[in-house]
């Protein structure tokens, strides 16, 4: 006598529920990192475009030696925005406005020291470069929300201009 066998025994339902159980579980951790991820890679790229805004607004300010003009200016200090006669030409911008009221955004300006002359062989002490250097930071998103500023994180420009 043959029997013959349609469909699946209690054993094999419970144990395809057991397996997509435990599937499911593991997609469902996954989640919220790859929710992390995708929000950490969302504010950094913001960060970078606009550190790479203000350099190049730095790229386009004049900085002539004849005539002189400079509207590039230095920063007398690390912590100090650059100023040119007394006047800061990239002020720091602790926040921004919206809707980046997250980020933070402050510009360095060194000048490049080295043998550098003028016509007739007189030393000036500058080569004629400066460094510029654009920070932004921000706070990233948590878990629970926005992380306190003590956890801020930062994306860095630099970039070497030569006087025109």
């Amino acid at each position: 006598m043959v029997f013959n066998q349609h469909g699946f025994t209690i054993v094999e339902v419970l144990l395809a529920v057991v397996v997509l159980g435990i599937g499911l579980l593991a997609l469902s951790s996954a989640i919220p990192l790859a929710a992390y991820g995708i929000q950490e890679g969302n504010q950094l790229s913001t960060a970078t475009f606009l550190a790479n805004q203000r350099m190049e607004q730095a790229r386009n300010a004049p900085w002539t030696a004849c005539p002189s003009l400079d509207k590039l200016g230095v920063s007398a200090a690390v912590t100090a925005a650059p100023d040119s006669s007394g006047v800061v030409t990239f002020p720091d911008e602790s926040p921004l406005p919206a809707p980046y009221a997250f980020y933070s955004r402050q510009v360095r300006i060194t000048p490049v020291q080295g043998p550098a002359t003028c016509p007739g062989g007189v030393l000036t002490g500058t080569m004629g470069l400066r460094q510029v250097t654009v920070t932004v930071s921000y706070r990233p998103m948590t878990g629970t929300g926005v992380a306190p500023a003590t956890r801020a994180k930062s994306a860095v420009l630099t970039m070497y201009i030569s006087q025109r």
